[in-house]
């Protein structure tokens, strides 16, 4: 498992991940990429800035339409408008508006506790804790299971927890590797292995670990 991070470490660098000026803006960035570039992402954020109701309280007490506007460009703007929701007021009634109680948690129950949060699902609650709270919790997500699949460590049934154990089991719980292998796993799925991948320009070709599905995923 290190070996295949250290070669994708050589080839693309350290990836500085995740994007975020506050803890807060981390967390809404977790719930906007779900299923969407970090562009569009970016765009979200903008908007929201930019319409003076970006920050915890603001969403809290904006109407969900308002902010679906404002996120269009995210996809599932609706949904994602409702899960800034939920977790603004989670944060806002149970914490008084204060990120750092619920972040300063013991990973076990605050990762139980996003989880309780309405639309808050597995990778969303692994990338606040990895990236907001800054605990050695692994994200896995599709470009995980297409590459591991490739590669013959995972199945094409495997299911969120499984991958995630899978890393943490065989990986040193630390925080800084977690967070930066992450990000290697989302440039490489990114730019190289792709739906059609692109197998010549791969940094791990040379271990020869994947498979023939015919450029599947």
């Amino acid at each position: 498992m290190l070996d295949i991070y250290n070669r994708l470490l050589s080839y693309f660098g350290h990836r500085n991940w995740w994007p975020g000026e506050t803890k807060w803006e981390i967390i809404a960035g977790a719930i906007l990429t779900q299923n969407v570039s970090w562009k569009n992402v970016e765009q979200a954020i903008e908007n929201l800035k930019e319409a003076g109701i970006f920050d915890l309280e603001a969403i809290y007490n904006a109407p969900p339409d308002q902010i679906a506007e404002l996120i269009r460009p995210s996809r599932y703007y609706n949904v994602k408008a409702k899960k800034l929701k939920a977790v603004a007021q989670h944060i806002m009634e149970k914490y008084e508006g204060d990120i750092d109680i619920i972040l300063s948690k013991p990973l076990p129950q605050l990762r139980k506790e996003l989880l309780d949060i309405w639309g808050i699902g597995p990778e969303t609650a692994d990338s606040i804790i990895l990236y907001a709270a800054e605990l050695p919790s692994f994200v896995v997500d599709a470009y995980t299971k297409r590459i591991y699949n490739r590669l013959g460590i995972f199945t094409a049934e495997v299911n969120y927890d499984e991958m995630r154990d899978y890393f943490m089991q065989y990986l040193p719980h630390d925080k800084e590797l977690y967070n930066d292998y992450h990000a290697q796993i989302v440039a490489l799925g990114h730019n190289i292995c792709k739906n059609k991948p692109k197998c010549q320009n791969c940094p791990l070709e040379e271990l020869k670990l994947c498979i023939d599905n015919g450029g599947k995923s």
